[in-house]
């Protein structure tokens, strides 16, 4: 005799973390395409020779604009990373994206002088820097565990996206309505597409809505976020190792990417062929962060970037060479291109297993700071050494040393830390999880 279906409801299964988080995954990558990072690298290349026409400036005298805000907003990103643990990253993300918005507008009025424009990138260094993935990468930490690297590698496509559209917009733009008008036409991206998107959706998840693995439980009886101090970080081998990684593998990689349509007039292709070349970097950093984060979150980072971080190596020895062929470019492009879609996730990767979440913003910060400074010497580097030997060989030679050595020095991280060696004292390393509350 069959035995009677019982008719007592089942609990409904828990809410997984993208079913939970896709609206503040949204709301990250669409941050992370149009806020500070990307816009104003993806677009002055193609406002310099309009501006140049207009001002009677020298290149050099345009370009050191964008270096103001690169160097300045590198200082600035762990003062920015401490007030998000602070006062929470929505004010912060929110915030730094009305300012950045609203001052790359202001390009468009600015007058002919030297003083003015360098004015407005010293503004957007001191306020854009927290529209970077420094505020988007700690809430999207904070709701993903088990499908972090994923999540990280999603939220950071909106570079991708960005590198794929702006170019192609931008020039439209300037062809419309001249590089004044452009520039208030791009502000629309940051303050009217993705502010309004994370005004609507962003935010750091409730204790009960955090993934179980993160909360602990203090003396107090109150749920609270395992993580080192900045000082605990700093005083480990792990923040230096981590660090030096960043700068081989930053600095190898920033000045490679300015000067690829360089390399490649020197031997001897035409411009269109290296814009093709240049245009597959969005493709390949797309396709780089989203193979990466599937694979961080079922092995051991540094062995998973391991074989990623070593394949520009190979893409700089390419280069260096006297006879190369357009399909050889373009193959050694696409490397460079995935290797910096890895890279640039994991550092927030890397930085929330090893530090924990307690203070991610002050260490991610500083982190950042490192990737940042070395992003910007990278293209000075380049050029220098080619203006002194005649070559890029040099410099691309010793890249594909530092990409190795960056690879490398991650395997000295070692496992990751437990919840109990992040707890602070006095707290328990377990905690309710979302599901039982």
């Amino acid at each position: 005799m069959l035995a009677p279906m019982s008719t007592t409801p089942q609990p409904a299964a828990p809410p997984g973390e993208f079913q939970r988080g896709w609206r503040v995954l949204l709301a990250a990558l669409l941050g992370t395409a149009f806020g500070a990072s990307p816009l104003p690298f993806q677009t002055t290349g193609f406002m310099i020779g309009p501006i140049r026409e207009e001002t009677g400036w020298s290149l050099s005298q345009i370009s050191l604009g964008i270096t103001i805000y690169g160097v300045l907003g590198a200082f600035l990103a762990p003062l920015f990373g401490a007030m998000s643990d602070r006062w929470g990253v929505r004010r912060v993300a929110l915030g730094s994206t009305l300012a950045f918005g609203l001052v790359f507008a202001s390009f468009s009025l600015v007058p002919a002088s030297l003083a003015w424009f360098y004015l407005l990138w010293t503004l957007v260094g001191l306020v854009g820097i927290g529209s970077t993935p420094i505020t988007w990468s700690r809430a999207v930490n904070l709701w993903f565990f088990r499908n972090r690297g994923l999540a990280l590698g999603l939220t950071l496509v909106g570079t991708s996206v960005a590198a794929m559209i702006l170019p192609s917009l931008t020039v439209q733009l300037i062809h419309q309505f001249g590089w004044r008008g452009a520039y208030a036409a791009l502000a629309l991206l940051p303050l009217a597409v993705a502010l309004p998107v994370a005004f609507a959706f962003f935010r750091e998840p409730r204790p009960e809505e955090r993934p179980p693995e993160l909360n602990l439980v203090d003396a107090s009886g109150k749920v609270a976020l395992g993580g080192l101090t900045l000082r605990e970080a700093l005083a480990g081998r792990r923040f230096w190792i981590l660090g030096a990684s960043i700068f081989c593998v930053s600095f190898a990689y920033g000045g490679s990417l300015v000067h690829m349509p360089q390399m490649l007039k020197a031997q001897g292709f035409a411009d269109t062929q290296a814009a093709v070349v240049v245009s597959l970097f969005g493709v390949s950093i797309f396709a780089g962060r989203i193979v990466t984060g599937l694979l961080l979150d079922r092995f051991w980072a540094p062995l998973v970037t391991l074989p990623i971080l070593c394949l520009p190596a190979v893409s700089c020895v390419l280069l260096a060479g006297d006879d190369l062929g357009f399909a050889t470019a373009v193959f050694a492009g696409f490397l460079l291109g995935f290797s910096s879609g890895a890279e640039t996730d994991l550092i927030a990767y890397l930085a929330g297993r090893y530090f924990g979440m307690a203070n991610y913003g002050r260490i991610y910060g500083s982190l950042y700071m490192v990737f940042g400074i070395a992003s910007a010497l990278s293209p000075l580097a380049y050029g220098r050494v080619r203006d002194l030997t005649g070559s890029y060989d040099p410099i691309l030679l010793a890249a594909a040393a530092m990409f190795v050595a960056g690879a490398l020095l991650l395997l000295a991280l070692g496992r990751y830390p437990s919840n109990a060696e992040l707890a602070p004292r006095g707290a328990l390393t377990t905690a309710p999880s979302p599901s039982a509350t």
